[in-house]
């Protein structure tokens, strides 16, 4: 594997990692209090302090993992890109694209779950008269 290939593969996991956090901070305890689990959360709270830390600098755990979507995004679909011309790299390096791409979209449905809900479920619930 080329020094490209580990860098955006190097990139995609730290993508995956932290839009993942989003959901543990967010996402996850709000939909667990939402249908009436919300003594799990406070479990959970209270076995790993952490999410309560996790969920205070939220904006900067949502703007830090929507970076790095970003960066992860222009390595996946930079122009320029070529595989080598040996047949068995040309396999591993369609191969490892084809991976980071799916990294990349599943990396970016977790961080849009995330943010739906950290900062719009309460404010349209409330705009609809919930």
């Amino acid at each position: 594997m080329n020094s490209t290939a580990k860098i955006d593969t190097a990139v995609s996991s730290l993508t995956l990692t932290a839009t993942a956090s989003t959901l543990v901070c967010c996402a996850i305890p709000i939909g667990l209090v939402a249908i009436g689990m919300g003594a799990t959360v406070a479990a959970a709270t209270s076995a790993f302090p952490v999410l309560i830390a996790l969920s205070q600098q939220k904006a900067y755990l949502f703007a830090g993992s929507g970076l790095l979507l970003g960066v992860s995004a222009c390595l996946q679909y930079r122009p320029g890109r070529a595989c080598p011309v040996d047949p068995v790299l040309a396999e591993r390096c369609r191969r490892a694209r084809s991976w980071n791409r799916r990294v990349l979209i599943g990396s970016t449905l977790i961080w849009s779950v995330g943010f739906f809900s950290a900062y719009l479920a309460l404010p349209l619930r409330l705009a609809l008269g919930g």
